[in-house]
């Protein structure tokens, strides 16, 4: 693809410059004869057109082309270009003389060959000079406080925001930027398109930008990695207008400018689930969410509000977190049923009430313990709040003939290697176990990675330590882990839950896993700082409880793809549901007690694969790498 200064010329189109300069090459060439022999008093009349000119016209577009002279700007025109001219010039005037020595050069005064290069290189550079010095007059009586801004991207969101920087009158639009060959050369609202999106430095140099506008909410996260580290090499601040899913929820406002996230170099393409499955399963429904303030349950609240139910009940243990959720839920539900109950989900009575109270269809249990290591610390409290509450939960919903309990799980469940992994997959046990038990009740469990901007998650600390100047702590080099924006967990939560069949696990396609350290340089330059230099990254070591790497799911769980292809599901692994209902009575005994000891002997009787990272060696990174499959792939093993 042809590079910017081969497509364009900053005041019109190349074509229309390199038209002015080989007419003023003509120009030069015939006025130099005509006054040479104008001095001869028996002198012939020279023509205007000739052959001769015409040679002289083509030798010169070609000396033009190999000095590179359409690569400036006419605004930015300087003694750069002017040499650049001259130079050309005078490889013209060589290559001339070249080709008419076949002649002797007969019919060519010597004093036309010697006045050329400088008759030439005035009638080309002083247009230039004369166009930069009118817009430099423009530019001083028009808005000095106007910020230069050069858009990448050329569709409608790149022409909505030109509209929006040239009403507010604090930015003025230099140009834009576009991949699309048949966009090249043409003008959007007065900006012109000056190359593509590999030119943005040369692009910004030349036109003095002070600000590149990121104008393509349609870009995936490769794609925007590569224009945000396009931007990154100008050194210029950068931001980006706001997705539309951003717009229509809400979370951004249309034509805002805003910095680019972490999540949107994280995020994948935009999910398309089967909107009419999910209207149809929620519309009219009375859905319960317990621990509905937290991150993964406010989410779950605001979807299942968005796609048409008519009561939602709150289950949240913190006074805050509920005021927030419900007052939100109002605000932005008016027609909503909000209600709301405080207290623990894992107290039967406090389960009980809510459920006789309101009698929900669905349930979605995401009240949980997550930090890791915390966790191996506190062993008692992830049992009684992963484990033994969903089975309080778990029990109440059959007792009250719920027809969906939709339990959240974590992919730290696969291979467990701590106590949150241990905890959660015993609960999914309990889930698959009760399901064979509840004729009325479907249960159903979602398992994913990490979420971005989580309560207690990286990308918060990040911030903070990036904002209090560093350093950056990352436990190890290689560590990695899967990552998903909120709004895309629970979107892909609630289409697993409505399409599913009963018992099964299901995991959500988290894409590839991310390099915790790739993570924070990239935050770093997000932050217009760069990694090591302003803000230095240290290696802290593996956290209790904690892997180099983790998995979706386990190899023998037969994954079988579903009606979307961004959620799979898993088969039932062989256990004894007996013993996992048995143990649970066990487990309740040693919570009563306090007695660690007893809690780990229990989960590693009922979770055979349970090693705890700190007994074998978590340095080892032996975790089960299994990539998430297409729907051929699955198709093919089975």
């Amino acid at each position: 693809m042809a590079s910017w200064h081969e497509r364009f010329a900053g005041g019109g189109p190349r074509y229309a410059v390199m038209l002015h300069d080989l007419v003023m090459v003509w120009l030069c060439w015939q006025l130099l004869l005509m006054a040479r022999f104008a001095l001869l008093d028996a002198g012939p009349v020279h023509p205007w057109f000739t052959l001769d000119a015409m040679v002289v016209v083509g030798i010169q577009a070609v000396a033009f082309w190999r000095v590179g002279l359409y690569r400036g700007l006419w605004r930015f025109a300087s003694v750069a270009d002017l040499i650049n001219i001259f130079k050309a010039s005078f490889i013209g005037l060589l290559a001339i003389v070249v080709v008419f020595s076949y002649r002797r050069l007969e019919g060519i005064p010597i004093s036309v060959l010697v006045v050329y290069p400088f008759a030439l290189s005035a009638l080309l550079g002083g247009p230039r000079l004369l166009y930069r010095a009118w817009k430099d007059y423009q530019a001083m009586h028009s808005d000095a406080s106007a910020r230069r801004v050069l858009v990448l991207g050329a569709g409608q969101a790149a022409e909505s925001l030109i509209k929006d920087l040239r009403r507010s009158g604090d930015y003025e639009p230099v140009g834009l930027l576009d991949d699309s060959p048949h966009l090249q050369g043409a003008w959007v609202h007065g900006a012109a398109i000056l190359g593509t999106l590999d030119d943005v430095a040369l692009v910004a140099r030349e036109t003095s930008a002070k600000l590149l506008v990121i104008a393509i909410p349609t870009l995936d996260a490769a794609g925007m990695q590569r224009v945000v580290g396009l931007c990154e090499s100008t050194g210029l601040p950068f931001r980006t207008v706001p997705r539309l899913a951003d717009v229509l929820e809400g979370s951004s406002l249309p034509g805002q400018l805003k910095e680019v996230a972490i999540e949107d170099l994280l995020g994948r393409k935009p999910i398309l689930p089967d909107w009419e499955l999910l209207r149809s399963w929620l519309r009219g429904r009375t859905v319960l969410v317990t621990g509905g303030g937290g991150s993964i349950g406010s989410e779950l609240c605001r979807q299942c509000a968005r796609h048409g139910i008519s009561r939602i009940v709150v289950l949240e243990i913190s006074e805050l977190l509920m005021i927030n959720i419900q007052a939100e839920l109002r605000r932005s539900f008016p027609d909503l049923e909000v209600h709301g109950v405080l207290g623990d989900c894992g107290d039967p009575a406090v389960i009980r009430h809510a459920l006789r109270s309101y009698n929900p269809d669905t349930v979605f249990h995401a009240a949980a313990y997550k930090q890791v290591p915390l966790l191996e610390a506190q062993l008692r409290e992830a049992v009684r709040n992963n484990t033994l509450s969903t089975e309080c939960v778990a029990t109440a919903c059959i007792e009250a003939k719920v027809e969906n309990f939709v339990f959240i799980s974590t992919d730290k469940a696969v291979d467990p290697a701590n106590a949150l992994g241990a905890t959660k997959r015993y609960a999914e046990m309990i889930c698959q176990s009760l399901n064979k038990r509840a004729p009325h009740t479907r249960f159903v469990t979602v398992r994913f990675g990490n979420v971005l901007g989580s309560v207690g998650s990286v990308v918060p600390m990040f911030r903070e330590q990036i904002r209090k100047g560093g350093p950056i702590t990352v436990t190890h080099p290689d560590v990695s882990r899967y990552f998903m924006t909120i709004p895309e967990a629970c979107l892909l939560i609630l289409q697993a839950a409505a399409s599913s069949s009963r018992g099964a696990i299901y995991m959500l396609d988290m894409g590839e896993p991310v390099f915790i350290r790739h993570l924070a340089e990239q935050m770093i330059r997000l932050a217009g700082k760069q990694p090591g230099v302003d803000i230095p990254i240290i290696y802290t070591g593996l956290r209790p409880g904690e892997k180099l790497h983790e998995s979706l799911f386990y190899e023998d769980e037969n994954c079988q793809p579903t009606a979307h292809p961004k959620v799979m599901a898993a088969g039932v692994r062989e256990f004894s549901p007996e013993l996992v209902l048995s143990n649970v009575t066990a487990l309740r005994k040693a919570v009563a007690d306090y007695d660690i000891e007893a809690m780990r002997h229990i989960l590693g009787t009922t979770i055979p694969e349970f090693l705890p990272a700190n007994d074998v060696g978590a340095q080892t990174g032996t975790a089960n790498i299994v990539p998430f499959p297409t729907s051929k792939e699955v198709g093919r093993n089975h």
